[in-house]
């Protein structure tokens, strides 16, 4: 009975998925057809899709904070592929997400329609991609990015890289940081980080076969980026994360040398 479940909760996420895809196709039959596609619609659909997949997902979600009423540079640490899902269905945004997302199936298609941008790291395409968050920012779409670069298991905080954070004093609207929590039975919970060679069915398949764990989205107070530096932004904003999460502040960077890749 318990797999039963298991796959039964499965099922439920693969028909959420379904859904998502019959929204991409009528995007996908609207670009062929010449129709426009704003990315207002992409966003508020991206939205619809995203809060049947957080409900379909194996967690209790609190928020707390504010929305931000204004178009913001939302910020994250990151933890599990689930933050997407969960932090989507929050309020219309687009996501900034790595150039390998993309040719994922399914998922990569699901991103592209949903009017997510892509960033190859090491590539040397940061300036294109700056150009492209700060027209997207300035057009007023809200967008997110996960500045530490890849994800954890959920007890630390990886550095916050400032590089594309330029896009935000160059559209001239404020970083909304966002920290989220994964809990279970009071503690940091082991099962919903998605780190390393793991594979999304065996993550789908530990997720559901416990019980329901606590996820706690933290929407922290807005950082103003006009007249700062990106490096400064970053920082406030891990601090900000950092606080809320562990307590603690985090320690200043060591400088980078010249030629240093920094992670977007």
């Amino acid at each position: 009975m318990r797999r039963l479940r298991v796959y039964g909760r499965i099922a439920r996420v693969l028909l959420v998925v379904a859904l998502g895809l019959s929204m991409a196709c009528v995007f996908g039959v609207f670009e062929r057809l010449g129709i426009a596609n704003s990315m207002v619609r992409r966003q508020r659909w991206s939205r619809f899709f995203m809060a049947r997949l957080s409900n379909a997902l194996p967690f209790g979600v609190t928020v707390h904070g504010e929305l931000p009423k204004q178009p913001m540079l939302w910020v994250s640490n990151h933890v599990s592929w689930t933050d997407i899902p969960l932090l989507g269905a929050l309020t219309p945004l687009s996501f900034l997400s790595k150039a390998e997302v993309r040719t994922w199936p399914v998922a990569g298609w699901l991103a592209a329609k949903a009017g997510s941008l892509f960033i190859r790291r090491g590539s040397g395409d940061s300036q294109l991609i700056r150009k492209q968050m700060t027209r997207h920012l300035q057009q007023t779409h809200p967008l997110l990015m996960f500045p530490e670069g890849t994800t954890t298991d959920g007890r630390s905080l990886r550095t916050f890289h400032g590089r594309l954070l330029a896009s935000a004093i160059e559209a001239d609207v404020a970083l909304q940081p966002v920290a989220i929590r994964y809990l279970r039975d009071g503690d940091i919970d082991p099962l919903a980080p998605f780190v390393g060679d793991d594979d999304l069915l065996s993550h789908l398949m530990r997720l559901f076969a416990n019980d329901q764990g606590r996820v706690e989205i933290h929407l922290l107070k807005p950082i103003v980026c006009q007249g700062q530096e990106r490096a400064a932004l970053a920082f406030q904003a891990q601090q900000a994360v950092q606080k809320v999460l562990f307590g603690d502040i985090a320690q200043p960077a060591e400088p980078r040398r010249a030629g240093e890749l920094i992670a977007a």
